[in-house]
């Protein structure tokens, strides 16, 4: 999500997201923050790397689109006001990027999440990144577990999953499971209707 959301692609046209703002994106319920003035988080920030003040934003809110990451370029180039995103490295000008994002939690289970799945798979390691911003498309190695009738069946390894992540965020429904362990946060997700391929 962080980066289709960033100013730069969406600025050129090449984020799949560039049409977006304010429609509906992820399921109804979902919310995504950002929040750099989390308490011990490991992007927590007061100020960006342009000097500008940094906020907690909830980047979707029920599922819609709120803002894009804006650096002070990247609001001129959009006609829009910055939202305090930029970071710099040890060289080369600053870029918009998130400080500490999460999905927030859902209200049920990882066991009721993975209950009613008949056939799956519960993925815990990916490999690779074969995203394309351009066009939402995913492909991605995976190991994990093969669920049968909602239970935790056997290890599985060497597949790929794949899909577009414009279906998969509407298909998203998270667990209960949150924890808070890098700049980057999730509970366990299910998502239906993925293709999985492998032996």
């Amino acid at each position: 999500l962080a980066g289709p959301i960033s100013a730069p692609p969406v600025a050129r046209g090449t984020s799949f997201l560039k049409d977006k703002m304010g429609q509906r994106v992820f399921a109804e319920g979902i919310r995504v923050l950002d929040n750099p003035l989390r308490k011990r988080g490991l992007g927590s920030r007061p100020f960006d790397a342009e000097g500008l003040q940094t906020t907690r934003r909830a980047v979707i809110d029920d599922g819609v689109l709120t803002t894009w990451f804006l650096d002070l370029a990247a609001a001129r180039q959009l006609n829009l006001k910055p939202t305090g995103h930029a970071a710099r490295g040890v060289s080369g000008p600053p870029s918009p990027t998130s400080s500490n994002l999460y999905l927030e939690k859902g209200k049920v289970s990882v066991e009721e999440l993975i209950g009613d799945i008949e056939s799956g798979l519960f993925v815990t390691d990916m490999i690779g990144h074969g995203v394309n911003g351009v066009t939402g498309d995913y492909s991605r190695g995976a190991s994990g577990f093969w669920i049968e009738k909602g239970e935790l069946a056997w290890p599985v390894s060497g597949i790929t999953v794949a899909g577009n992540l414009k279906d998969m965020f509407l298909k998203m429904t998270p667990a209960n499971d949150l924890q808070f362990k890098s700049s980057t946060n999730a509970p366990t997700v299910r998502i239906d209707g993925m293709t999985v391929a492998g032996s």
